[in-house]
Order: structure tokens, then sequence, then C-alpha cells
């Protein structure tokens, strides 16, 4: 069967399941944004008494949390957190599959070139990739729709989403490019997951210490905040850029390492 067509087939099931978490994740972040609505309370002032540290964990730093849009923005944060994990783990998953399902002798003893393989293994995990956007896409536009009570909001998603889509490129090749250097490739989905956790954690020690915003542009969750897309003019070109450029660099790492790599049966 074709590789790209293979893979597709095999991440099929899992990528039903993360679409299916994303919608619901989004459904119910609107559903409780409904509920403090019609409470008649204002959730900023509700907010208001909340340690600024908890503020910054929980996403809600400078963002308008009694509109549809400021919620949203506060939501995006765990979205963007649910995306990026799905995407360092693919991009690893995708090449170490074959040594965890010991089928790695079989595939490289083809007649089809590591080029080739790995050019279908990153296309199968690109089109994943721009399906598990598209869902958040259309949910967070449909779902907005019915809560946001005539706010204006999808040029906003829109532009989020885009934000979201290449930190989901750039977290895929991430993965990708540590199974292709380490020997145990099994190990990479793992420290994929690692270095995003620590560079969230990262974001988040910038916001709450001035003193490190020098450091905002080493964490890609500094890169497309939603109160700077949101109410800031967009997606900076200086970080797309750089996302650029950190992608290119480690998509030419993956296949370098990928056509080196010894068989681990």
């Amino acid at each position: 069967m074709n590789i790209f067509l293979k893979e597709l087939k095999s991440h099929r099931k899992s990528l039903i399941f993360w679409s299916i978490g994303i919608f619901f994740m989004v459904a119910s972040g609107m559903a409780k944004f409904e509920a403090f609505s019609s409470s008649g309370q204002s959730i900023n002032t509700m907010m208001a008494d909340l340690p600024k540290s908890l503020k910054v964990v929980l996403g809600m730093s400078d963002l308008d949390l009694s509109k549809a849009s400021g919620y949203y923005g506060m939501l995006f944060i765990y979205l963007l957190l649910m995306a990026t994990i799905h995407a360092a783990m693919l991009g690893a998953t995708i090449i170490a599959k074959e040594e965890r399902e010991k089928t790695s002798e079989f595939l490289f003893t083809k007649p089809v070139a590591r080029k080739t393989i790995i050019t279908a293994k990153l296309s199968a995990a690109f089109v994943n990739i721009v399906i598990f956007n598209l869902v958040t896409l259309v949910s967070s536009i449909i779902l907005m729709g019915k809560y946001s009570h005539g706010e204006a909001v999808n040029r906003e998603i829109s532009l989020l989403m885009a934000g979201m889509f290449i930190l989901q490129i750039l977290f895929m090749v991430i993965g990708s490019a540590l199974a292709a250097v380490k020997k145990k490739a099994k190990t990479a989905a793992s420290q994929a997951t690692a270095i995003l956790l620590l560079t969230y954690g990262l974001s988040v020690a910038v916001d709450l210490n001035e003193h490190l915003k020098g450091l905002k542009y080493l964490t890609p969750f500094k890169y497309f905040e939603a109160k700077q897309v949101m109410y800031g003019g967009g997606l900076k070109p200086s970080v797309i850029v750089l996302s650029a450029v950190l992608i290119g660099v480690l998509s030419f790492a993956t296949f370098f390492f990928y056509k080196k790599r010894d068989l681990n049966v």
C-alpha cells in the first residue's frame, strides 16, 4: 500500500478521538461562558481578586472575560496546548512507529528511498494537522456564533487558528527531528512533550517576571498570544519568519538524520 495512505489509515482513529476531544473542549468552555453571562454576575469582577500568578497560569491576563471573544482568548491557550501536544506526539510517533511495531527492517529493505518514506510520513502528519485545525476552526466559529450574542468574532478566531496551525507544524517537526536523531526513537514522543511543557512553563514565567521578557523568543507560546492577536493587530511578521526558520531547520534535520539512521529492530 502507498506509504502516505497507510500512514493516514493508521492514524485515522487517533485523529477522530483528538478531534472529538477538541470539539468538546470548545463546547464545554463556551457553555461555561454562557452560564456565567446568564447569572448576571460580572466575570471580570469575580476574577479581579484572584492572584496575578493564578490568572497568568489560567490564561486570564489582560482579557475582557465579559465578552465572548475575551473568554475564547482565555480558552485558546488550552486549545493550543491540546493541539501542540497532538502535533508533537504525531511527529515523533509517525517515525518511531516502525521501531515500536518491529517493521523497520521490512520497510527499509523495500525498493523505496528513505527520502520518499519520510516525505510520505510527514505529508500524512501534515494532513492530520490540517484536519485537526479545521475541526477546531469550524467548531469555534459555530459555537462562538451561538454564544457571542452578535459580537463579530470570526476574524479573530481565524487569526488565532492560523497562529495555532504554525505552532502545530513547529511542534510536529520538533517531534520528527527528535525521532530521527535519537537511537531509541520510541522515547521521542515523551521528550517532545517535555520540551513543549518546558516552553509553556517558560511563557508563564515570562508573564510573571518582567525581567524575563528577553526570553520570550525562546518559547513558541509567546509567538501568537490571544491578547496580542485579538487586540494587538494580528500576527506579527517577525514571529512568522522566526517560526518558518525553525520549521525549515527542524525539517532539514528530520530528513538528514532519518536518511542516516541505523536499523533498530
